[in-house]
C-alpha cells in the first residue's frame, strides 16, 4: 500500500460528506501508556495504578514533543473535553484519577514547552516594548522551512492530500481550543477576542465556519471530513500542536498563554494561507478547495491588528502578570508549527510519506 512517494491515496477515498455529525472510535494505542489507558477507559473500571506508574515512566521522556505514546495519550485526555469517543462513559472526563495521570504528563509537556520556546521570550522579543510588538519582532525573526512556500510551488496532489490529513487533527476543531479563554478574560480583551472566534465560526452560519469550509476543501481531496478520523496518520509533532492549545484552554493559569498563541497564529496566516490557495489552484482545484485559505487571507489581514493591540495589548494592560505568559503561548505557536512542518519537508525530501506508519502501513488505512 505504500508506494516511494507516500501510501495509496485509495486508502483515504471514503468522503462521508457528514463533516463533524459523529464522533470517532478510540485512536489506536501507540506504546504501553495508551495501551493500558484505552483498556482502563472502555472498561469503564477506574485507573489502575500500574497505568498511573506508566504515567511516571512515559513523562521522563527526554523529548515529549517527538513521543507519539505521550501525545497520543495527552491527544485522548483531552479529547473527552471536545467530543468524546462512543466507547467511553462520558463521565470520565472529570474523573479525579484520570485528571491526575494527565497532570503528571502535563508537567513535562510544560517543561519542554518552556525549553523549547523560551528562548524567544528572552533573545527575540525586545524588552520594554508593548506587546504588540514584540509579537511582531517574533514573527519577523522566525527563519524555519516555509512549506506554505512548498505547497504554492511544488507539492503535488499526494502531498497535499497529506498536508490536508494533517492539518484536519486542528481544522477541524478550528477555534475552539482558544475559545475556552472567553470567560476567563475580561473587557476589551474578552470583546476583541470574541470578535476574532465569531469570524472563525462563521458569524453565525453554520456552512461558513472555518471547521466546515475544511471539511469542504477536504472533500475535494476525497478525503474523509469526519472529526478525528485521521489522529491515527499524526506524527507526535503534529498532535503536540493541538495539544498545547488544549492544554493551554484548559488551565485559566495559562489563560495569557492561550490569547497569546492565538494571536501569534492570527498574525501568521494571511500570506501562508495566500500560497496554500495559489498552490490549489495552480493544481486546479476549483473554488471549493480555495475558499478555506481565501477566507483566511481575508479575515486574518483585519485580525492581525485586533489579536495584536486590542486583544493582547488590552490583557497586558489589565492583567500585567500574564505579560510572559503571552509571550510564552506565542512562542510555543512559532515552535511547534515550526517543527511540525520541518518533519513533513524532510519526510518528502526523503521521498517518504509525512504520515505515520505501523509496519510499513499508514495508520488510518
Amino acid at each position: 500500500m505504500n508506494t516511494a512517494h507516500g501510501p495509496d491515496l485509495r486508502v483515504f477515498r471514503t468522503p462521508t460528506g457528514l463533516g463533524m455529525t459523529r464522533s470517532m472510535p478510540l485512536p489506536e494505542p501507540r506504546g504501553p501508556l495508551s495501551s493500558a489507558l484505552f483498556a482502563d477507559l472502555v472498561g469503564g473500571r477506574s485507573i489502575s495504578p500500574a497505568t498511573l506508574a506508566l504515567a511516571d515512566q512515559a513523562a521522563a521522556t527526554p523529548v515529549p514533543v517527538a513521543d507519539d505514546d505521550l501525545q497520543i495519550t495527552l491527544h485522548t485526555c483531552y479529547e473527552l473535553h471536545y467530543r468524546g469517543f462512543p466507547e467511553v462513559d462520558e463521565r470520565w472526563e472529570w474523573d479525579p484519577d484520570l485528571l491526575r495521570l494527565r497532570a503528571v504528563l502535563e508537567d513535562r509537556f510544560e517543561a519542554a514547552l518552556h525549553e523549547a520556546a523560551d528562548r524567544w521570550v528572552d533573545d527575540v522579543a525586545p524588552a520594554g516594548e508593548t506587546v504588540d510588538r514584540q509579537l511582531a519582532a517574533m514573527v519577523s525573526a522566525d527563519d524555519g522551512p516555509s512549506l506554505s512556500s512548498f505547497m504554492a510551488k511544488q507539492a503535488d496532489e499526494r502531498q497535499w492530500a497529506e498536508f490536508l490529513t494533517l492539518r484536519s487533527v486542528y481544522h477541524l476543531k478550528e477555534a475552539d481550543p482558544h475559545t475556552w479563554a472567553i470567560p476567563r478574560v475580561t473587557g476589551r480583551a474578552k470583546a476583541a477576542l470574541v470578535e476574532i472566534q465569531a469570524d472563525e465560526y462563521g458569524g453565525g452560519s453554520a456552512v461558513r465556519m472555518h471547521s466546515a469550509l475544511f471539511g469542504r476543501l477536504m472533500r475535494t481531496f476525497g478525503l474523509d471530513d469526519t472529526h478525528g478520523t485521521y489522529v491515527d496518520a499524526a506524527p507526535a509533532e503534529q498532535l503536540a500542536t493541538l495539544n498545547a492549545m488544549s492544554f493551554f484552554g484548559l488551565h485559566r493559569r495559562l489563560r495569557g498563554a492561550t490569547i497569546g498563541h492565538l494571536a501569534l497564529l492570527e498574525m501568521t496566516s494571511t500570506e501562508p494561507s495566500r500560497r496554500y490557495a495559489a498552490g490549489l489552484r495552480r493544481l486546479a482545484k476549483g473554488d471549493d478547495a480555495t475558499l478555506f485559505y481565501d477566507e483566511h487571507v481575508e479575515a486574518d489581514a483585519v485580525h492581525e491588528q485586533v489579536a495584536s493591540v486590542d486583544m493582547c495589548g488590552s490583557l497586558v494592560r489589565d492583567e500585567p502578570q500574564v505579560h510572559r505568559d503571552v509571550l510564552f503561548g506565542a512562542a510555543v505557536a512559532l515552535e511547534l508549527e515550526t517543527r511540525a512542518g520541518a518533519r513533513v519537508l524532510q519526510e518528502w525530501t526523503s521521498g517518504r510519506t509525512a504520515l505515520r506508519t505501523v509496519a510499513g502501513v499508514p495508520a488510518h488505512a
